[in-house]
């Protein structure tokens, strides 16, 4: 419940879980060679760096991050960006599925995820531990939210957004009392009748300070505060899923509350959102700010060159550390880390990741031999509503395009996902090529 005088919990009392496990086969093929967390986001980032951030400039700096499918470039990232001095007791540690004697099997869900790292998780001296999702942009102070639980005397918190009703039925809504204690779960409502009744009420909004007179819903964000011990008793069984099989029933036997939060919150879960998330970093007044520096966004520090432009046209684009561009247009884009990108090309409403290297001389000519493209955006090339995964080999006089096509398309040298086109991580796309 809303409070004037927060209350302060030990951020040391506190460990963090980031869920990296899942196949993320909804942003396939971003999510072809990499696992979700790991897929780059606003140029230079991952999506990892999100709740990360969020622990670190909360002050809680015990960080797990539970990870399975296509784990190698996240744990390479993890590894290179986020080392804390010996004496702050801060860590961001990798825990990979793994057999053992009593379990040879692969995450079966979130809740299944936690409790086969119990045993490692009950190692740590913590009162609250507070489970964190690796696929969402939104900017949140873990601290209130602990706070609250504290206040509350609750023993599982249930962090929640306030949504409409078209947004309701295709997510977990949540029905509270007057004082904020959660008393239904209902996972994707789709029966109008049930909808009314799970709809906030004007006493209850007006107790709990939310803005607005629409019909709102709380929808769960899949962020968790447990007690301990709580945790130990609910994770006591078969259950696979927090959202699905645990919650549900923790409603009836625990003191379960809702967190309100009122920020930017955005579930990077499709083509789709990711797409139009990424490309709202480029407009005036983007919804997630990467420039507030109250609470920054760490990710891995590069020594890069700053990026060169050549007589270049940009209008509302990010362009990041490292990149070469040539006299080309570029509009309502973002361009990676190390992008080549050649003369009289126009991007348009493009994601282009950028490369892992810069290509040598001898690369370079040794792929001209075999009449391959060298790495990044030739020239005269057209380019619109797309994403080039990173290391791609756009040739010269290319034109990358879904207009006129269907809108989930796979081909040999890309694939169409929501109408936005997608060359995949390495791909070859050959010179005078019309996609």
């Amino acid at each position: 419940m809303p409070n004037s005088q927060r209350t302060t919990v030990n951020p040391n009392s506190v460990l963090s879980v980031i869920m990296g496990g899942g196949q993320g086969t909804r942003l396939f093929p971003l999510t072809r060679e990499r696992s979700k967390p790991a897929v780059p986001l606003a140029g230079k980032y991952r999506l990892v760096d999100i709740p990360i951030s969020n622990c670190i400039n909360s002050g809680m700096k015990q960080i797990y991050l539970l990870t399975q499918f296509n784990s190698a470039s996240l744990h390479r990232h993890i590894s290179q960006s986020y080392k804390f001095d010996h004496f702050s007791g801060g860590f961001v540690e990798i825990l990979a599925a793994e057999q053992t004697f009593t379990d040879n099997t692969w995450y079966q869900g979130t809740a299944d995820a936690v409790r086969k790292n119990l045993v490692h998780l009950l190692n740590r001296d913590f009162d609250y531990l507070v489970i964190l999702s690796g696929d969402q942009l939104y900017r949140m102070d873990l601290q209130r939210i602990v706070g609250e639980h504290v206040e509350n005397k609750a023993e599982l918190t249930i962090a929640t957004l306030p949504v409409d009703r078209q947004a309701a039925t295709s997510l977990g809504i949540l029905r509270i009392n007057e004082q904020g204690r959660v008393i239904q779960f209902e996972e994707k409502p789709k029966d109008p009748a049930l909808l009314d009744t799970l709809m906030l009420d004007p006493q209850t909004r007006s107790n709990l300070q939310v803005a607005g007179d629409q019909e709102l819903y709380l929808a769960s964000m899949g962020i968790y505060v447990f007690n301990r011990d709580v945790l130990i008793r609910l994770l006591d069984n078969t259950h696979a899923d927090f959202g699905k099989h645990i919650i549900p029933g923790a409603i009836h036997s625990h003191d379960v509350y809702a967190h309100i939060f009122e920020g930017y919150w955005e579930d990077i879960g499709t083509i789709r959102s990711f797409f139009d998330a990424n490309l709202d970093v480029t407009s005036e007044l983007p919804r997630f700010n990467f420039f507030d520096m109250s609470a920054p966004i760490f990710t891995r520090p590069r020594f890069l060159p700053a990026s060169k432009i050549n007589g270049a046209a940009i209008d509302h684009a990010i362009i990041s550390d490292g990149c070469i561009i040539n006299r080309c247009q570029i509009s309502h884009s973002l361009v990676g880390i190390r992008s080549l990108i050649g003369e009289g090309s126009r991007l348009h409403r493009v994601i282009c990741m950028g490369n892992d290297y810069y290509e040598s001389r001898e690369s370079i000519d040794e792929f001209a031999s075999a009449g391959i493209p060298k790495i990044g955006v030739g020239r005269n090339t057209r380019i619109e509503n797309a994403i080039i995964d990173k290391n791609a080999r756009i040739g010269d006089n290319v034109v990358i395009s879904p207009e006129g096509k269907e809108e989930n398309a796979d081909h040999p040298l890309y694939f169409i996902r929501d109408g936005i086109v997608i060359i995949p991580k390495a791909g070859v796309v050959p010179h005078n090529t019309v996609i």
